[in-house]
């Protein structure tokens, strides 16, 4: 089992296949992708490698980011290959939702098991205004397909802008109440290049946590396996809601995933200093030498992000890593 120096073990792992992504999220990519965007992705055979070997430390979950993931021809082929390595028991996805309804069957017939599909408004409207994207009903309509698919978890993610959502959670709230899917809630985070938007739109998760204890709503425990949302469910709710806040005191403490980009560099924290380039071992094929690499790179995970004194590391915008 992969540990670090602080006794912190990594069950889940992120798997980034693409930095392209075809939405211009006001907090991730306002302009669209930069022509220097890397195209170099991980093939399959490397992918395989790479999942093979973190399968043999100890990892059990896998979740598939972008960039925007779809926009891979082969991504049923990863998800594929993800699911039959033994050891691996969950494979998910984090996607924009555009592709998902047309293609959800062909993913869960791969092997999908769970979906997150980002959705930060119920508003056509202040969608489109946030995402660039005339698609909300579209993405609802391949959420609906997902719950019906059979995958065993569907969640959608949101990130609270004072600007632009913050009103909408009454909104929110009353989608969960006869639909069985977690709405996720994520503190905005800054990176590199979003101080100005980050200062003028970062919404704190503690006040909304306070307001869900004080109106019913019950903390759930965290599987080992789990994300790093804290969850809340109510008894009149078909749903739960979960609350993902970065800034909170102790949030690193819990950590149990690692990251590894498109381009095959190992990312300890999201807001690492650098990734750490593993591909030289992926490409050669060899599992064993990935496996010693990754082991002495965790050694070096540092205990926390450095979010609340303004460092941001090598993340110059979300999609790089998908989050």
């Amino acid at each position: 089992m992969l540990e670090d120096t602080f006794g912190r073990r990594f069950h889940y792992l992120r798997l980034s296949i693409t930095e392209w992504c075809n939405f211009r999220c006001n907090y991730c990519l306002p302009e669209g992708n930069a022509c220097d965007t890397p195209k170099d992705n991980l093939s399959l055979r490397e992918v395989e490698t790479l999942v093979a070997a973190f399968a043999r430390l100890g990892t059990s979950k896998i979740r598939i980011t972008g960039g925007e993931p779809t926009l891979r021809k082969d991504l049923s082929d990863i998800i594929a290959i993800c699911k039959g390595t033994p050891g691996i028991q969950t494979v998910a996805m984090t996607t924009n939702g555009f592709n998902l309804k047309d293609h959800i069957g062909e993913f869960r017939r791969a092997g999908l098991d769970a979906v997150n599909v980002s959705a930060d408004s119920l508003d056509p409207r202040m969608f489109s205004a946030i995402t660039g994207q005339d698609k909300l009903q579209t993405i609802l309509e391949g959420v609906e397909l997902a719950l019906r698919s059979g995958v065993s978890s569907v969640k959608l993610n949101t990130v609270l802008l004072r600007q632009y959502n913050h009103r909408e959670l009454a909104s929110f709230f009353d989608f969960l109440r006869d639909r069985r899917v977690s709405w996720r809630f994520i503190e905005l985070m800054q990176t590199g290049d979003n101080q100005t938007f980050f200062e003028q739109n970062h919404v704190a998760g503690e006040p909304i946590k306070q307001h869900l204890l004080e109106s019913g709503w019950e903390q759930v425990i965290r599987d080992k396996r789990a994300g790093p949302a804290q969850e809340f469910r109510h008894n009149d709710y078909a749903g739960t809601v979960g609350l993902i806040m970065p800034y909170s005191k102790d949030f690193c403490k819990t950590c149990n995933r690692l990251r590894v980009s498109s381009r095959g560099k190992l990312h300890l924290c999201l807001f690492a200093e650098e990734g750490l380039d593993i591909r030289a071992s992926l490409t050669a094929g060899d599992v064993d030498a990935t496996c010693q690499v990754v082991e002495r790179l965790v050694a070096g995970k540092i205990a926390g992000h450095g979010l609340a004194q303004g460092f941001t590391g090598a993340t110059r915008q979300l999609a790089m890593l998908g989050g």
